[in-house]
């Protein structure tokens, strides 16, 4: 990797603790929908995320223990909440205090 796209890929975005970064999946953790300030933060349209994995914004630094427990807790109807290092189109990198929750519609997961 060239040192120019090394200094990207190393630096960290920031947004406002009052923006809300919104994103929800089915239960395989495929992107069903995205607010505006998770896809100006992760650096894609909403075209771009919906339909694909979840993980595609998750960093590599980031353990798959994680990802397995919060799996877990939703499994079980239990609500979640870590912090997660994100990875952004560019190769940037972002951190987000996360609650994650199952969501049931008309009484069903």
């Amino acid at each position: 990797m060239s040192q120019q796209k090394q200094a990207i890929v190393d630096q960290e975005v920031t947004f406002g603790i009052d923006e809300e970064l919104l994103s929800t999946t089915d239960l395989q953790g495929v992107i069903t929908y995205a607010n505006d300030n998770f896809c100006k933060v992760a650096g894609y349209t909403l075209d771009e995320l919906v339909g694909n994995n979840h993980s595609m914004v998750r960093h590599p630094d980031m353990p798959k223990a994680a990802f397995a427990d919060l799996w877990s807790n939703l499994k079980n109807d239990i609500a979640w909440r870590g912090a997660i290092k994100n990875r952004c189109k560019n190769g940037q990198y972002y951190w987000v205090d996360a609650f994650v929750t199952p969501i049931y519609e008309n009484g069903k997961k």
